[in-house]
């Protein structure tokens, strides 16, 4: 079975290299100490700083294991590629909620480089989905937990 390609911004992928790198050079080395200072303390067995300390390695690797996957398995975007005649991945788009009259931005990108902080919405996710390819003055209405929304596509760019 082959793995899912990952489509990746030059920003995602950058920020992707750098948690990897802060993982593998810092988090480890951090948790290899406190793992020694716990067993140096004696024993081991009834030590809840040995056992908090060896969850999170095991955290720390699969991180490190899942970020590497998504790296071996990452295409870069360019700017070039992205267009803005419809929405795709890439593109930051302006929506306009019709019920509340309100407009809200956010960029499409693929689901490893989701960010609601940084108005970043996968393209998987039920708003991503329903705008994925339309174009500007397309109207979607999208299933959300208080019933249907419905958007029209204000504005779509790089």
């Amino acid at each position: 079975m082959s793995e899912k390609e990952v489509i990746l911004t030059r920003g995602g992928l950058q920020k992707l290299e750098e948690e990897l790198e802060f993982f593998k050079s810092v988090k480890r080395k951090e948790v290899a100490e406190r793992i020694k200072q716990a067993i140096e303390f004696g024993d081991i067995s009834e030590s809840s700083e040995y056992e908090d300390a060896k969850n999170e390695q095991a955290f720390i690797e699969g991180r490190i294991m899942s970020l590497e996957k998504t790296l071996r398995n990452a295409r870069l975007i360019e700017d070039d590629d992205i267009q803005t005649d419809y929405v795709s991945l890439g593109t930051k788009v302006v929506l306009m909620d019709i019920e509340a009259n309100r407009e809200t931005a956010f960029t499409i990108v693929a689901s490893a480089e989701t960010n609601p902080k940084e108005r970043k919405i996968s393209d998987e996710s039920p708003v991503g989905r329903a705008i994925i390819g339309k174009a500007i003055g397309s109207e979607v209405e999208v299933k959300v937990p208080a019933g249907v929304a419905r958007y029209r596509i204000v504005s779509i760019e790089k």
